[in-house]
């Protein structure tokens, strides 16, 4: 199942599609009404899932929606809490970043760096990324797995971890290299408003059949950038919730992005960083891409 949300008639409104196909329903057209995405996740019954997978295999004839003919949002337009991000999480990203600034990110990692990106509103898979030009020189990509939970999970076990997980999605972790760098930590530079595409869906957990083997490309104007698979992240997905979860309570909603592999433009050499113009697609395997252009 793949949830979207869209602006239609100026709402802010949730679809549903089943299959490869672009055709989705209005959800409220289906006898289920939630406010937003992060109200669905919290409050929708196991039993009103499965009836949306009886209705699709019935065939639904209510209205239906193209989903590129519509105005995509992110699936999850304000998130409850940060984004909760993975550092150097795949190897041959560790080595292009350490390349780039051996200071900032150099040195021995025995344990999974985890930092927090705010974002007061997510980016949708067609919005346009700011620039900052003045205050951002170095203005970079990331594509990454993102994790949506669907419940409050507190001392999970390892084991257990993916029980846990509502679905995925496709985030670009848009970085300033240079706020970055200088400010010795990431947060600040990982943070600007319109720094988080995420979209274009949330594909529910049971249609993943194993997270850590899906592959994961960025393309700037049309040229292969990334290229690589989420089996080469150094922390799991399920790794990374249960070490999260240990003496902190990831609340339902809780979005984590795991990390990027090998290809970004920091690691280029020379460094070729983003400019006003281009366009940065950021795509996974069974769950989509997300189109942003450089404004």
């Amino acid at each position: 199942m793949k949830l979207y949300s869209a602006l239609i008639n100026n709402n802010e409104e949730i679809l549903v599609g089943f299959g490869e196909g672009n055709d989705a329903n209005l959800l409220k057209d289906l006898g289920m009404d939630f406010a937003d995405m992060n109200d669905l996740i919290c409050h929708m019954t196991e039993e009103q899932k499965q009836g949306l997978y009886e209705m699709a295999e019935i065939g639904i004839n209510e209205k239906v929606y193209n989903i590129d003919e519509v105005h995509l949002l992110a699936p999850i337009v304000r998130p409850r809490q940060d984004v909760i991000c993975l550092g150097i999480n795949y190897d041959e990203h560790a080595k292009e970043a350490g390349m780039y600034s051996e200071e900032a990110f150099g040195g021995e990692r025995p344990y999974t760096i985890y930092f927090s990106k705010r974002v007061n509103r997510a980016t949708g898979p067609k919005e346009d990324i700011p620039s900052y030009q003045g205050l951002v020189d170095s203005l970079d990509y990331e594509s990454e797995l993102g994790v949506i939970l669907k419940k409050d999970v507190k001392n999970i076990a390892k084991e257990e971890a993916l029980d846990a997980v509502f679905g995925y999605t496709v985030i670009n972790d848009v970085s300033a290299r240079n706020l970055q760098t200088r400010h010795k930590q990431w947060y600040v530079g990982k943070s600007l408003d319109g720094f988080t595409p995420i979209g274009p869906c949330i594909v529910t957990a049971d249609e993943i059949e194993d997270v850590q083997n899906l592959n994961i490309q960025s393309y700037v104007n049309g040229e292969l950038r990334q290229n690589s698979n989420t089996k080469y992240m150094i922390q799991s997905v399920a790794g990374a919730i249960a070490e999260l979860s240990l003496g902190m309570t990831l609340q339902a909603g809780t979005i984590i992005a795991t990390g990027t592999p090998a290809g970004v433009g920091m690691g280029m050499k020379p460094p070729c960083f983003l400019n006003v113009g281009d366009v940065v697609v950021c795509e996974i395997e069974k769950i989509g891409k997300i189109e942003n252009r450089i404004s």
